[in-house]
């Protein structure tokens, strides 16, 4: 089961390759509040309407209708639904499915900016300079302008402003909690994480962020780059119990020098970028499904290129 599929049709592809290198029989599910609007349930086996993932009645939809129809797994695909389905993971396991995120610590703390900066700065992993929008306008600090300002639990560059000065902080207003943070410039790249059940980092595959449209890789590169394979290594001994596909975000400056600034605890909009250079997270987490011998490894191909593009589901 996709929950919130939207348009992660590429993911939804990758499982169905997956299942059949395997010889597996996948039938998809997915769901969405409009799966008539979603091309991901367009092109799913079965499609189903959902609450939103903050209503009440969104958990209890969902583990009737996984009981009812033997959902070996769900995998979520947006941030706003992550720490719901984490808290509900032994509800949906009575009922036999397994939901694929990790706990509950590692959700509310990649969701939220603050939190990620200070979790990170206990991790010795080098991050921006990150306070919250109240500390930088009412601080004696110094910082050094341009700054940028994130809504403290936003996703998918939404709500980013470049401020000037004090002035521009004071004008975020109160609609959401914001966080400033010092600006970085440079290279920028995501790297894909898998964990097993167990909590074992079992692939790290970063890759350059050559152009970006709405928040998502349009063209990018793997690249076996030893400093962000250690920030994931890093990263790896520092979460507790993680569990499946993650990733983060880092831009590496004009030294050489790179500094994390987000972590997200779902599968990212470039994983199959991954996939295709061979870190088939989609095929380890079928293996481990179904108690198979885990292919697992981290010997993905450097320098696979993707280029996206537009596409269509007709109707």
């Amino acid at each position: 089961m996709l929950s919130s599929a939207g348009r992660r049709v590429g993911l939804l592809r990758a499982f169905r390759s997956s299942a059949s290198m395997l010889g597996v029989d996948l039938e998809i599910f997915a769901c969405d509040v409009s799966p008539e609007w979603s091309p991901a349930c367009l092109e799913s086996d079965y499609a189903i309407a959902v609450p939103p993932a903050t209503s009440p009645e969104f958990i209890e939809q969902l583990v009737e209708y996984c009981g009812l129809h033997q959902i070996a797994f769900i995998v979520p695909t947006i941030d706003t639904e992550l720490i719901t389905l984490s808290l509900a993971r032994e509800r949906f396991a009575q009922v036999g499915t397994t939901v694929v995120v990790g706990s509950p610590l590692i959700v509310e703390m990649a969701r939220d900016k603050l939190m990620t900066a200070q979790f990170l700065a206990a991790a010795g992993i080098p991050s921006p300079r990150t306070a919250t929008a109240e500390e930088v306008l009412y601080g004696n600090d110094s910082w050094a302008w341009p700054l940028l300002a994130k809504p403290r639990h936003g996703s998918s560059s939404r709500g980013i402003h470049v401020v000037e000065d004090r002035s521009a902080v004071a004008r975020l207003g109160n609609r959401e909690p914001y966080v400033v943070q010092e600006m970085l410039y440079g290279r920028e790249f995501t790297v894909n994480l898998f964990f097993d059940r167990t909590g074992t980092l079992k692939s790290a595959v970063p890759h350059e962020r050559l152009k970006v449209r709405a928040g998502e890789v349009e063209k990018g590169v793997t690249t076996r780059d030893p400093e962000l394979c250690g920030f994931a290594r890093k990263l790896a001994r520092a979460l507790d119990r993680p569990f499946g596909a993650m990733c983060f975000q880092a831009i590496k400056s004009k030294d050489g020098k790179a500094s994390l600034f987000e972590i997200n605890a779902r599968f990212g909009g470039g994983y199959p970028l991954a996939h295709r250079a061979g870190a088939t997270f989609t095929r380890w987490l079928i293996e481990q499904q179904l108690d198979l011998a885990s292919t697992a490894n981290d010997g993905w191909e450097d320098s696979v290129v993707m280029l996206r593009y537009d596409d269509a589901v007709f109707v």
